[in-house]
């Protein structure tokens, strides 16, 4: 698992919990799925476990339509953010059809969808982005048209509880 309980001493406000990120423990052959931690041990951050859950299945169905049905990898990385020591990363990166600048700058705005009508809603990743921000964390997309997507979230490690 990405994330995975961390003991708590009861201290945690109601659904906000402290959580070991970055638990990848080893490969499983998941298909087109790849999971690695690129980091040593596990990164304590307070978090509501579900909500993250929802962000990382967010982003790897979006990942599973980007392919179109036609194979590639989606691989998802965790660690410490390589740039700043006080948060850890999560990476999740297709091979998929990618977007273009014009799409990229518009992805998390309510209703924008990059999906043919009747198959997205356009609100998957705004809510992404609202999850990410209660979290006091941030979340960024780069993308190739023809080559893929990456979109990483990052998250402050171990800060005060959530409100």
């Amino acid at each position: 698992m990405l994330l995975q309980n961390a003991v708590t001493d009861g201290q945690a406000e109601a659904g906000a919990l402290p959580l070991g990120f970055g638990g990848v423990e080893r490969l499983e052959d998941l298909g087109l799925l790849r999971a690695r931690n690129a980091g040593t041990g596990v990164l304590d951050i307070q978090a509501n476990q579900e909500q993250l859950v929802q962000v990382l299945m967010a982003l790897l169905l979006n990942a599973v339509d980007a392919m179109e049905g036609k194979g590639g990898v989606i691989s998802v990385m965790t660690q410490r953010n390589p740039e700043r020591a006080d948060e850890v990363m999560a990476e999740v990166r297709d091979s998929g059809q990618g977007m273009a600048e014009g799409e990229l700058s518009k992805i998390f705005e309510p209703f924008y969808t990059t999906k043919p009508p009747g198959r997205g809603t356009g609100l998957g990743l705004s809510i992404c982005y609202g999850i990410v921000q209660q979290h006091r964390g941030r979340i960024s997309a780069d993308s190739v048209p023809g080559q893929g997507s990456t979109f990483r979230v990052y998250l402050p490690i171990d800060p005060a509880p959530l409100p």
